[in-house]
């Protein structure tokens, strides 16, 4: 695991496999260092929604998922790809930003080796920390990436500093590890399809954070909000540097969920009187009894987000800036909800919140979907990371 090493290669197919709280997505694509990626087939299936789920149940309703959409992209019959990726959303993984710093009274020269050496002695550190929050899934946890965010010598920004004379060294890295059974169970399942083939697994925290930094480089402060299933993830991105994540365990499904209840309906109904009430279609005697749910539910929601950056913050101001992540369906209503949040805007944040959906028209210059693939956000944003780090 090189922290500073990169190969590049002419145009290949890859396979992602894209799995977060409630659904697993996965894409074919044509990669190319020097162009944009072109997704040519795409594939997500959602869990049922349940009311009581745990989360061995909830693992292993993802897992049935899984084999579900690696049967279906295998069957496209556009080839056998050149390499395969997992990108693995919360609560799949743990992931942290670590600052290494290193100082001595003489010049000493920054190689690999040292680089390498200080960041498997973070790894254990991290390992250690983290080690509790899967004891009911495997007790191991894996390293599934290590990449280096910003190195400063001497106190300055270096881009290349492998070989330099320096006093002192500081190394900010990003740290994601998964449970090693998760791991396992998802590898056994891809390698039925797809044999003799390795798994490269990554976070959607970087994929999607490294996408938009590459591709609004000026922005430097921005926070990124994931919406999936049962979870809602934020990351806070201060001067390029991922900071620090929350979480909590409200995603789309505690919207169905709220309205199944309130209304003593299926949540299958739930979600079709939401998109009702998001497109304005839903009859006056609906909408009396289920905007009130809704306001409600969003009110609970917006609670949780409040604290969540509160939690961020740690005293001082948030960005302003803020990049939505969720499915296509939910764009619109949690941008809208967002937007008329008050709290944040005006005690936490820099300025009034500017929310931009991860949608097409946001992503259309950084790749591109062949006709028969459906626009999916996540797997775009990992299709744009995967493009630019690993070919």
């Amino acid at each position: 695991m090189h922290i500073f090493s990169r190969s590049k290669k002419k145009e290949e197919l890859f396979l992602v496999f894209d799995v977060h709280s409630a659904s697993v997505g996965a894409a074919l694509f044509f990669t190319d260092s020097t162009k944009t990626p072109r997704i040519v087939a795409s594939v997500r299936e959602f869990i049922p929604v349940e009311n009581d789920l745990s989360p061995d149940r909830l693992f292993t309703l993802i897992l049935g998922c899984l084999k579900s959409v690696a049967h279906k992209i295998s069957k496209k019959g556009l080839g056998a790809p050149a390499r395969v990726f997992c990108v693995l959303g919360a609560p799949w993984h743990v992931s942290q930003t670590r600052i290494i710093k290193l100082s001595k009274n003489v010049p000493f020269v920054f190689t690999e080796k040292l680089a390498d050496e200080l960041t498997q002695k973070e790894i254990a550190l991290v390992r250690s920390e983290y080690a509790h929050m899967y004891k009911d899934m495997s007790g191991m946890l894996r390293p599934i990436e290590l990449k280096n965010i910003k190195t400063k010598l001497n106190s300055y920004d270096t881009t290349k500093p492998i070989g330099k004379t320096t006093s002192s060294v500081e190394m900010h890295i990003f740290i994601s590890m998964s449970a090693e059974d998760v791991c396992n169970k998802i590898e056994a399942i891809i390698e039925k399809h797809y044999p003799h083939r390795e798994i490269k697994f990554s976070s959607f925290t970087m994929a999607s954070f490294a996408a938009l930094r590459d591709m609004y480089h000026d922005r430097e402060n921005f926070i990124l909000i994931h919406l999936s299933g049962e979870i809602t993830d934020i990351t806070m991105v201060k001067k390029s540097t991922l900071r620090e994540t929350v979480t909590f365990p409200m995603g789309i499904n505690f919207f169905l969920r709220g309205i199944a209840s309130g209304l003593h309906i299926t949540p299958a109904e739930a979600q079709s009187f939401l998109s009702l009430h998001n497109d304005g279609h839903a009859g006056e005697s609906i909408s009396q009894t289920l905007t009130p749910l809704i306001v409600s539910l969003e009110r609970e929601w917006l609670k949780k987000f409040q604290e969540a950056l509160a939690n961020l913050s740690n005293d001082i101001s948030i960005p302003s800036l803020l990049y939505v992540t969720t499915s296509k369906n939910f764009v619109d209503f949690f941008t809208e909800m967002i937007k008329g949040e008050q709290f944040n805007q005006y005690t936490l944040a820099e300025s009034k919140f500017e929310i931009v959906p991860c949608s097409s028209e946001t992503l259309h210059t950084a790749l591109t979907f062949s006709q028969g693939a459906e626009f999916d956000a996540y797997l775009a944003l990992d299709a744009i990371y995967i493009n630019r780090f690993f070919t």
